[in-house]
């Protein structure tokens, strides 16, 4: 379940109300606000019911000294406790959040400390409250100056001072209530006795510093639990040597002489245990601990010898290494499916999961009728692939692909297990990696065939892997080929990175997917487009210098071409050196404004061959503004943007064969007829590649997509769809077309002579570019016979239009993705049911539809009884907020969406105690337990308010 704030401050605390299923959460603007489970329509949803902000003191606390610190919840679940900087305690009465009249500051402390303490300086903010285990009414109150209060809630009254003089970090209780224990900023923590016959105490019972002598880093925060094998277990985070250690993120467990340092590679927010609470029980006996890392979730089982780390049922890191790049795979065939999942387990054995100590709730959703796949392509050089069918991506496989190379990926290793006599004894917890092995390793492109089990993967350092799934393990050598892009072309220096070394030698593989052959482009840039066709063995790739088109079958180059301009003198040099000279910088600004002058004029065709199309713009709608061409000799013009196979017709109307084709950022597009041999004579005859038409975009746009459209306008199936029956056969009989989709313009060509057919500008709106398309698959909601296919484009204004296929026609627009999130629009990723993905942090994807009929949303159930019953109507009218049930819902969804938010709205309305109407006195009711018809409303604000 998800709850969303209203503002989108930070939130900064989270407590639970024990089985209330209720929330309190504490934002960074200084805002309390209480969540609770309700039941609507079968299912569980997060509704904010109340908020609170602290008031401020007039004349004596400002509003930083009312900055809420700490919150301290009862557990009775009664009354909530709010330490401040100021040094105040505030009470709230919950479930309402009122202020209570019991508010307590530091002069009325001060009147019990003694005068050699006060020193004229205040206690400082409340670092720590905590509840007294065995007496409800009592709470220790810990100051940053070290003064520790215990005081009684109804009394009023200092029972107890505890007075140190080491800067307060935290405070827990011993469960007796016998002692505490208190931690501080110089790396040590002390053990005090309560005792009643002491009110003022100065001494603690002992004071240890862990990782002294030398001067340590604060103990952030620390637990004790007594366990009933013998001594106590102690846990904290921080403390580590400030000179040696101070930049390692560490939680420490002692027990006896049993010492282990839980080395983790991000920042440790909080952690808890999960132990004994019942009262009448002498000892916690913790089972686990749970720490919430700022990249991940770890859980240790303290039951175990050793204190394992607990292997999560569904949390991974995303992020363990950053993601690079995505591809979602669509109707996974079952065969791939299970041998996937299979690659898996084989990698991580299954492991029994009873030990994880977090559980709760129903599942309400239904089996996905088809697998879904989604992979993610990482920073390490790594591919996962995840289950995307239902709501929640659970990772199945992990596939790297450095160990193809020579590179120092081992270099964390000296810190992966601590020796015997090392001291602290590290241990490297969790599986978030901050560090990249080699930034050439990163993954850049993904390309699958479903049907064959061929993967291919492209990374930063020019290197294409043609990988196969092999259900055993194997041991042999990769081939490597080189295709050099520039075909020596004179002039040409590299300033970039190297190429990645390849391994002499055979390499041990894993089941799964395994290499067969490592295509090297050379210059070694980044890979900007990669595609495969499984049935001819071929793969196409492209860079910021060409394309290359490669037989892994032969293992042999078929075609390589350079799409630099003359001038392209930056892309030459490389993506590490993009220096430009502020004279050339100001010569190409001043070309650009004189040709925009000029741009209604046509531009000459010049040394145009016979199978060059030049492409001109014809008369502008009103609705669309002219698009202005751009300079033949911007940088890096040659890249390479996009590449199809397709079997079309290219050379005439009346054969058809295997096509290749390639767009580039200057707007070119480079069509390739194939003579691609048959299945029998693939070993002896060679695949050959002859340039057939040669298209350039007048207005020069980048070229993002193009697809192959058969005779009734639908896009051509995947490879082996057809011969194995998975798909109908393309029209053969009607003329084909190709869809070339600029940043700024859709178009339609007929083919094989490329005339312009339809087209749509999609430059209305003032800076407005294409970022991501696809082509969808739209099912009718009523019949699942019926579908159709549509265009859909992401803009770099992060909205969403979708147009009819192959008329162009403007169907709807949504907004989506906020404009400022340049990343989530980069890492937009479409499926072919007219589903999309999209980051919106480094490690969460938010999921959207725009098919009625396809909708992914989570369905659950969270039964829980509880006191006080803050909504009207806890059944089906209880008002939902936007976005609620966390999924990124589009208007698309169904035409019911916009009616339903008016119903909430409605429901909301209906079920606040006072109804603010203009015509109070008019005497309305309505029935807002069944079912809430429009007609209902109209009625209803007809009579309420005229």
């Amino acid at each position: 379940m998800t709850g969303l704030h209203k503002d989108t401050a930070a939130v900064t605390q989270i407590h639970f109300l024990y089985g209330q299923g209720r929330i309190l959460s504490l934002l960074d603007d200084n805002t309390i606000h209480l969540w609770e489970i309700v039941q609507r329509e079968n299912r569980s949803h997060l509704v904010e019911v109340h908020s609170f902000s602290l008031p401020g003191r007039p004349g004596i606390e400002s509003t930083s000294a009312t900055r809420v610190t700490v919150m301290l919840l009862k557990l009775s679940c009664d009354l909530l406790a709010l330490g401040t900087e100021g040094g105040g305690v505030h009470f709230l009465e919950l479930p309402t959040l009122t202020l209570l009249n019991k508010s307590l500051f530091q002069d009325e402390i001060m009147q019990s400390v003694p005068e050699e303490y006060k020193c004229g300086k205040s206690l400082g903010p409340v670092e720590s409250l905590q509840e007294h285990p065995q007496d409800s009414d009592k709470i220790l109150i810990g100051y940053s100056r070290c003064l520790v209060v215990l005081w009684d809630l109804n009394s009023r009254h200092v029972d107890n001072l505890f007075l140190g003089k080491q800067q307060l970090e935290s405070l827990v209780w011993e469960r007796s209530g016998n002692s505490f224990v208190s931690s501080h900023s110089d790396g040590g923590y002390m053990v005090w006795a309560v005792s009643s016959s002491n009110p003022c105490t100065h001494d603690p019972i002992s004071s240890t510093v862990p990782y002294g002598p030398f001067p340590c880093k604060a103990v952030n925060k620390i637990l004790w639990r007594t366990t009933e094998s013998g001594a106590p277990l102690v846990l904290f985070s921080g403390g580590m040597p400030r000179a040696s250690y101070g930049d390692r993120h560490c939680l420490t467990i002692l027990q006896d002489s049993s010492r282990v340092t839980l080395d983790f590679t991000s920042r440790v927010i909080d952690f808890f245990t999960i132990h004994c609470t019942d009262k009448d029980k002498e000892f916690d006996d913790p089972s686990a601990l749970v720490v919430l890392l700022e990249e991940e979730l770890v859980v240790i089982d303290l039951q175990m010898a050793g204190w394992p780390t607990v292997p999560a049922p569904y949390l991974a890191p995303l992020h363990s290494s950053a993601i690079t790049c995505s591809c979602h795979i669509s109707n996974v065939p079952p065969k791939l499916w299970e041998r996937v999942i299979s690659a898996g387990q084989q990698q991580c054995p299954l492991q029994n999961y009873e030990n994880w100590p977090i559980c709760g709730g129903k599942n309400l959703t239904l089996d996905p009728k088809q697998k879904e796949l989604l992979l993610t392509g990482h920073e390490d050089g790594t591919v996962r692939f995840w289950d995307a069918s239902g709501v929640s991506l659970k990772p199945l496989y992990k596939l790297s692909t450095a160990n193809i190379f020579q590179t120092d990926c081992d270099h964390n290793d000296s810190l992966t297990q601590a020796g015997e006599e090392e001291w602290p004894p590290f241990r490297k917890v969790g599986c978030f990696d901050p560090y990249s092995d080699d930034p050439r390793l990163a993954i850049q492109k993904i390309s699958v065939c479903k049907y064959s089990g061929k993967l291919v993967v492209a990374g930063t350092a020019g290197q294409v892997i043609v990988l196969v799934l092999s259900d055993e393990k194997s041991d042999h050598m990769i081939d490597v080929a080189t295709v050099d892009l520039l075909q020596d072309r004179e002039g040409f220096t590299w300033k970039g990175h190297d190429r990645l070394p390849p391994r002499s030698g055979s390499v041990v593989f894993a089941p799964g997917f395994q290499p067969v052959v490592l295509v090297q482009c050379m210059p070694p840039a980044a890979v900007t487009a990669v595609t495969l066709h499984a049935e001819w063995n071929l793969i196409a790739f492209g860079t910021s210098h060409g394309f290359g088109l490669f037989d892994y079958h032969r293992r042999s180059p078929v075609l390589a071409r350079c799409t630099l301009h003359p001038n392209d003198s930056l892309a030459m040099e490389g993506p590490l050196s993009r220096v430009k000279s502020l004279k050339k910088s100001l010569r190409q600004s001043f070309r650009r404004i004189r040709k925009s002058r000029v741009s209604g004029k046509k531009r000459a065709v010049v040394n145009s061959p016979t199978s060059k199309v030049q492409e001109h713009d014809a008369e502008v709608a009103p609705v669309q503004r002219r698009i202005e061409p751009r300079s033949a000799d911007d940088s890096l013009s040659g890249v390479v943007r996009c590449l199809c196979f397709a079997d079309t017709f290219l050379r005439d109307g009346t054969h058809h064969g295997p096509t290749m084709w390639a767009g580039t950022n200057s707007g070119s597009v480079y069509a390739y007829a194939l003579d691609v041999p048959s299945q029998e004579k693939f070993s002896e005859q060679s695949v050959e590649a002859l340039l057939g038409k040669e298209i350039q975009l007048m207005h020069r746009a980048p070229v993002v997509s193009i697809a192959v459209l058969d005779g009734r306008g639908n896009p051509l199936p995947e490879p082996y769809e057809v011969s194995r029956d998975l798909a109908k056969a393309p029209d053969m009989q009607g003329s084909h077309s190709v869809l070339i989709v600029s940043e700024e313009q859709f178009k339609v060509f007929t083919l094989p002579k490329v005339s312009a057919k339809t087209k749509f500008k999609l430059t209305a709106h003032e800076g407005c570019r294409v970022r991501k398309v696809a082509l969808s698959n739209f099912t009718s909601v009523s019949s699942e016979d019926y579908s159709e296919n549509a265009l859909v484009c992401l803009t770099n204004l992060g909205d969403i239009h979708v147009f009819s296929v192959p008329a162009l026609r403007p169907q709807t627009r949504y907004d989506c993705i906020r404009k400022e999130d340049i990343s989530g629009i980069a890492s937009c990723v479409f499926t072919k049911t007219g589903q999309g993905l999209y980051l919106i942090s480094p490690s969460e994807y938010e999921r959207f539809s725009l098919s009625a009929r396809v909708i992914t949303e989570p369905l659950c159930r969270v039964d829980v009884e509880r006191p006080h019953d803050l909504s009207v109507h806890s059944g089906s009218s209880t008002p939902l907020p936007p976005q609620a049930n966390g999924t990124h819902k589009t208007q698309a969804e169904s035409k019911s969406v916009e009616t339903e938010g008016l119903l909430d709205e409605m429901r909301s309305a209906l079920s606040s105690p006072v109804l603010d109407s203009p015509n109070s006195s008019a005497d309305v009711t309505l029935d807002t337990t069944g079912e809430l018809t429009v007609e209902d409303v109209k009625d209803f604000l007809t009579s309420s308010y005229g």
